[in-house]
């Protein structure tokens, strides 16, 4: 027996759709210095109270690369969730605006392109744009990312 994953196969991603993602998450200080310190990330705008307090920004930023985690794992539920076989690369990454500890992030996901594989007839590539939101609708992160996905056994 053939077990259902949550993610979507090859065949089921169509150019122009838009997914949002009903999961969120609202980003704590200790997500912000646990991620930054499991990373080796010494950066005290994002570790150091004082030092981020007499930043233009006031207070300390969330590491940006936890923001990146967090929305393409937002996304995975919906998307990719046991059908992925890999990602392979991830461009147009931006942060046009910063999030800070209590914010809420939401997730959409827009489908760009969809193909089959040259060279392997059981997978293709999608194409996803990832937009983060936070609790008050400002875009704080995109990223084009394409993965690898599995199509549904013949």
């Amino acid at each position: 027996m053939e077990e259902l994953m949550a993610g979507l196969y090859l065949e089921e991603f169509v150019v122009g759709q838009v997914i949002k993602h009903s999961l969120t998450k609202s980003v704590t200080e200790s997500d912000n210095m646990l991620f930054s310190t499991m990373t080796l990330n010494p950066q005290p705008l994002h570790i150091d109270f004082d030092f981020a307090a007499k930043s233009e920004w006031g207070k300390p930023l969330v590491n940006s690369l936890f923001t990146l985690g967090l929305m393409i794992g937002i996304s995975v539920h919906d998307t990719t969730l046991g059908t992925t076989i890999g990602n392979l690369g991830m461009t147009d990454t931006a942060f046009p605006n910063p999030v800070f500890h209590g914010d809420t992030i939401r997730v959409e996901t827009e489908i760009v392109a969809v193909r089959e594989s040259k060279s392997k007839p059981d997978r293709g590539i999608v194409t996803f744009e990832h937009r983060a939101f936070n609790q008050n609708g400002i875009l704080v992160a995109q990223c084009t990312r394409q993965a690898m996905m599995l199509k549904k056994a013949a």
